[in-house]
């Protein structure tokens, strides 16, 4: 008995070595693959000067978190923050990016009298990789803030990780009192509408939690931003995963886009083959390292969807220009 134990200990440490194996020879074949699609993608290079150009998406170098500004003709808005600089979860980990954050948007959106104004900002969620750093930005004097778009929160649907990890209440009240301090309008019944903010079309996707994912965690509250000029558009999937079904709820409604902001930074449960099918992305974005994107979400993105993936923290940043040619242009080294 003892040996036929042994026996199958030994061939299920053989088999699961083999499997893991298999998966990092497999993960790798497809981070080649990855690479050869992105080559063929022209990206330029931006290293020393940001001038102003119209209609922008600046993707933020703020390693695993979001941050992301939008530009068009002379408008600016800001979709999350980055990660702040008092991270509630394993605080030695995570850099903040609070001088990062600032300097690059009074690099790029400071006017004649040195003043920057957002048209409006939107916190995607209270994860503090997205709206930890907004507090600091609202409390910047040099900084004037038109509105903020913000879902209520009230804590009813947080996990046990929520609370013990995030701090989204603390994140939350932060940012609302930041907001009153500063006379900043707050909408937090979001608009079912698109609207005009120069020369994109903005469309909130998920402005009600749908009610079967009330109780399913902070991601399932984020609001993703989907830009669209002439026939070109862009889908900002904040944390989107397909978790329960999440992003199949809504992936008719987003359509087919030319450029996807990966949701959940490509961890689980995101980027799943019938979203992809559905959206047929030709560039995706990626706000985290290439290493940390699950191989599942690689694999998806890569032999699935065949989407050249283009890693912010790798590029230092990347801007999305739509041009007046009706094209999508790259440029990285953008901070």
């Amino acid at each position: 008995m003892k040996d036929k134990k042994k026996l199958a200990r030994v061939i299920t440490t053989w088999v699961v070595t083999a499997v893991m194996l298999s998966v990092f020879i497999l993960d790798i074949a497809v981070v080649r693959i990855a690479y050869d699609y992105a080559e063929a993608v022209p990206v330029s290079d931006e290293a020393t000067t940001v001038p102003k150009s119209d209609d922008r998406i600046h993707f933020l170098d703020t390693a695993n978190s979001d941050c992301i500004l939008i530009e068009s003709n002379g408008k600016f808005a800001l979709i999350d923050s980055g990660e702040g600089n008092d991270n509630p979860r394993r605080k030695t980990e995570y850099k903040g990016y609070e001088s990062e954050v600032l300097s690059y948007i009074k690099k790029v959106c400071t006017d004649e009298n040195g003043i920057v104004n957002l048209d409006f900002i939107v916190a995607t969620h209270m994860h503090y990789d997205h709206s930890g750093n907004f507090e600091p930005i609202i409390n910047d004097t040099e900084i004037k803030i038109g509105k903020a778009f913000i879902k209520r929160y009230d804590g009813s649907g947080t996990t046990k990780m929520d609370s013990d990890f995030w701090g989204n209440l603390e994140t939350y009240k932060n940012i609302i009192r930041a907001l009153e301090n500063n006379n900043v309008k707050i909408v937090h019944n979001l608009p079912e509408n698109s609207f005009v903010f120069g020369d994109f079309t903005v469309e909130f996707i998920n402005t009600v939690t749908p009610k079967d994912f009330i109780d399913a965690g902070e991601n399932s509250n984020s609001i993703g931003i989907k830009l669209s000029k002439d026939t070109k558009s862009a889908f900002l999937a904040a944390d989107f995963t397909n978790n329960g079904g999440f992003e199949m709820i809504y992936a008719n409604e987003i359509g087919d886009i030319d450029l996807l902001k990966i949701g959940h930074h490509g961890y689980f449960g995101s980027s799943s083959s019938g979203f992809l099918k559905k959206l047929k992305p030709e560039i995706a974005i990626c706000t985290n390292y290439l290493g940390k994107i699950y191989p599942n979400v690689k694999w998806n993105l890569t032999m699935v969807a065949k989407t050249p993936v283009f890693s912010t923290a790798h590029r230092k940043g990347i801007i999305a220009t739509f041009t007046d040619s009706n094209e999508i242009h790259l440029t990285e080294n953008i901070m």
